[in-house]
């Protein structure tokens, strides 16, 4: 389309090539992933002047890059593969999360599990952490861009194939929220929620389908008082994600502390390296009874958890309390 479009709006005598150059920067590590790429990728027209054209893009590389890690190829190989490595990556994402619920219901644990099925060189250990659900511009962006290039090549079983990614994502995110509500003897009407965590992930501010934004719509259309404490995200961006509820019961706090000061339960959405060595007994004493920890990272010790009083639910770990069936 590009070079149909350009092509027929040049000047008699100009020559142009049309390049994919896909980026594979992750955000956190974006300078890193720029100067120490595991791969460049390239893609230009099979002609003479479309290789010339990808060589020259190339030569800029090789200042900095080993000339084995640029990956030259047509233009629809380069930018299929930029949609298919972050589908990919979601889709290992997915696997674990609609694993972590089997594991729940069955006993097992899904660190192990993760662990031990990573332990095969074939599999990988990489992206096999489950949680409540990926967030960022990038997976769900490509994953609808490869379904739609699928229905559009007349392809609609590979396309549902990849739009089960994001459904088993969507579930993931209700799920947790629903678990919270249901844990919490089916009701957190006007019950004070600390979330720990906004972003979609650690090291970043970036919220965008973060998570955190539907499940924190979760309880606040349970009508819970939401307390939320991200050490990136700003009062204004929360509430701008958060604009299609009722904020009335909705705070934003400036420490985990004073969230969870006088909660009934501590909600973990991202794994920022300040919650894993907070000061559990102090939060312990200063939240209401029974005090709940939904930790939606497995990054809080569940045994040190329990000793000092919590009921704990660590996503995709064996229940250690439920309320159905405590004996009175």
């Amino acid at each position: 389309v590009y070079r149909r479009v350009l092509s027929d709006n040049s000047p008699a005598g100009v020559q142009f090539q049309v390049l994919s150059n896909p980026e594979f920067l992750a955000e956190g590590t974006a300078v890193d992933d720029l100067t120490m790429p595991d791969r460049v990728l390239i893609g230009g027209q099979p002609t003479a002047a479309g290789e010339a054209a990808v060589a020259s893009l190339a030569s800029v590389y090789a200042h900095w890059v080993p000339a084995e890690q640029i990956k030259c190829t047509n233009v629809w190989s380069a930018e299929l593969t930029k949609l298919v490595a972050n589908a990919f990556l979601a889709q290992r994402i997915s696997s674990v999360n609609a694993l972590s619920a089997v594991c729940e219901a069955t006993g097992a644990d899904i660190d192990h599990v993760a662990s031990y099925v990573g332990s095969d060189p074939g599999v990988g250990k990489k992206f096999l952490k489950c949680g409540p659900g990926f967030g960022g511009s990038c997976f769900q962006k490509d994953i609808l861009n490869l379904v739609y290039l699928c229905r559009s090549a007349k392809l609609p079983e590979v396309a549902d194939y990849w739009m089960q990614v994001i459904k088993m994502n969507d579930h993931q995110k209700t799920r947790f929220g629903q678990q919270i509500v249901e844990t919490m003897f089916n009701t957190i009407n006007n019950k004070k929620i600390a979330v720990l965590g906004f972003a979609f992930k650690a090291d970043t501010g970036d919220t965008r389908e973060s998570p955190a934004i539907d499940i924190c719509g979760t309880l606040l259309t349970e009508n819970a008082q939401v307390c939320i404490y991200d050490p990136q995200v700003n009062e204004a961006q929360i509430r701008r994600d958060l604009g299609a509820f009722d904020l009335k019961r909705m705070s934003v706090a400036q420490s985990a502390y004073e969230a969870c000061e006088g909660a009934h339960a501590i909600v973990v959405i991202t794994e920022w390296g300040e919650f894993k060595t907070l000061e559990l007994g102090r939060i312990y004493e200063a939240m209401s009874k029974p005090s709940f920890v939904f930790d939606g990272r497995n990054i809080l010790d569940q045994e040190v958890l329990t000793a000092l009083g919590f009921r704990v639910h660590s996503i995709g770990k064996p229940r250690s309390w439920d309320w159905r069936q405590e004996v009175y």
